[in-house]
């Protein structure tokens, strides 16, 4: 008798087996654990993630409580909570770290037909980084001087269209920001926003070698001589728009070339921000508007850590908290990847609602939603009716 496929089965379909298994051969384990597959690994943090569960032992109990449906999920090994633990502890977590990598792709591709500002770049990413707070008794090996607790960073860089990511890293909390301009991809022609914390000449002129653009917000103490001024409007809170050379010995080394210097007035935090950047051809407002749309990755970080499983860990392993934050990114864009392919119009926040109450039901995930649509129509009607 033929079976529907669960709710869950079809998130997790929008990774495709080949590619798993490619990313499985580049990152193999010497020991896996005895009949836990790397893919039913991978599947048991997502439905962690997909349904909040505090905990391995959590995940387990809900998987044992419906062993028939447990192959219509896609596992096909024993999900104990040993097995999960000792893979956490062991499996690689750039495994997880190259599933994300690949969805990023996939999504960034369905999401390239998206509306955007015409006066925009296309390609436009804006570069950001997170601590993630961990309990100092429980994961002594993250230890921050800083704030004499344990955490991670998280750096990810967020493409402005779809507001999907499309890079990241997890680092030690002391790694500076500037330092990971040396990982981040550069694809020539597109923007990248950033901070002032990644203000780093050297590292930025290799981004402008490879032909890129960026633009960061500029430090106080940033020496330069201005080569020439252009006229702005005012009204506008633009306050100016010049080329500059830098000035010191040593930024005028690092930067050969000269940059544009960019001052505009925030009237609503009533201050005075000044960005540098090597572009000449966009206007300075829409330089200024790029900018703007920076804080959309501070948006992200805070949207991922409320409803995501990011604060409580499965493990304590520091390959453990890795593998639990990648495979957080990976549900995340396998949630935007079908709500893009079935053109479901709630927002993603109501869609994982949705899936953490409906994962494990045999059905479409458009019926569920378009259920949970008829059913919030009936509620607002019989409101209605009692008025």
């Amino acid at each position: 008798m033929f079976s529907s496929p669960t709710v869950f089965a079809e998130v997790t379909s929008t990774l495709f087996q080949s590619e798993f298994s490619r990313c499985v051969q580049s990152f193999p384990t010497a020991k896996p654990p005895r009949g836990l597959t790397e893919y039913d690994h991978f599947l048991a943090l997502v439905f962690g993630q997909l349904t909040y569960r505090e905990s391995l032992r959590d995940i387990v109990a809900c998987l044992q409580s419906k062993k028939s449906l447990l192959y219509h999920l896609g596992f096909r090994g024993n999900v104990t909570r040993s097995n999960l633990a000792y893979a956490n502890y062991h499996r690689d977590w750039r495994l997880f770290a190259a599933v994300a990598e690949v969805l990023m792709r996939r999504a960034a591709r369905l999401y390239q037909t998206d509306q955007f500002n015409p006066d925009l770049p296309h390609i436009a990413f804006a570069l950001d980084s997170s601590i993630i707070g961990l309990s100092l008794r429980l994961f002594p090996w993250g230890y921050y001087a800083r704030s004499k607790q344990a955490a991670v960073k998280l750096h990810l860089m967020l493409s402005l269209k779809g507001n999907l990511p499309a890079w990241g890293a997890v680092t030690q909390p002391n790694f500076p920001d500037m330092k990971i301009l040396d990982r981040i991809p550069v694809e020539p022609g597109a923007y990248y926003i950033m901070d002032r914390g990644y203000l780093d000449f050297g590292r930025l002129y290799r981004i402008h070698q490879a032909g890129g653009f960026f633009v960061v917000r500029c430090k106080h103490h940033v020496k330069f001589t201005v080569c020439e001024s252009r006229w702005v409007d005012k009204d506008s809170n633009l306050r100016c728009d010049q080329t500059v050379r830098l000035k010191s010995s040593w930024s005028r080394k690092s930067f050969l070339d000269p940059l544009r210097r960019i001052k505009v007035y925030d009237p609503e935090h009533k201050i005075v921000l000044v960005f540098l950047t090597n572009n000449f051809q966009l206007s300075a407002k829409v330089v200024a508007e790029l900018y703007r749309r920076r804080w959309r990755v501070e948006l992200f970080f805070k949207w991922v850590k409320q409803h995501l499983r990011i604060r409580n860990f499965y493990g304590r392993s520091e390959n453990a908290v890795r593998c639990q934050i990648w495979s957080a990114i990976a549900t995340y864009l396998m949630v935007a990847i079908v709500k893009k392919e079935l053109g479901i119009k709630k927002s993603l926040y109501e869609v994982l609602q949705i899936l953490s109450v409906s994962a494990l039901e045999q059905a479409s995930l458009r019926e569920v939603v378009a259920e949970d649509s008829r059913i919030s129509k009936e509620a607002e009607f019989q409101k209605l009716l009692a008025l």
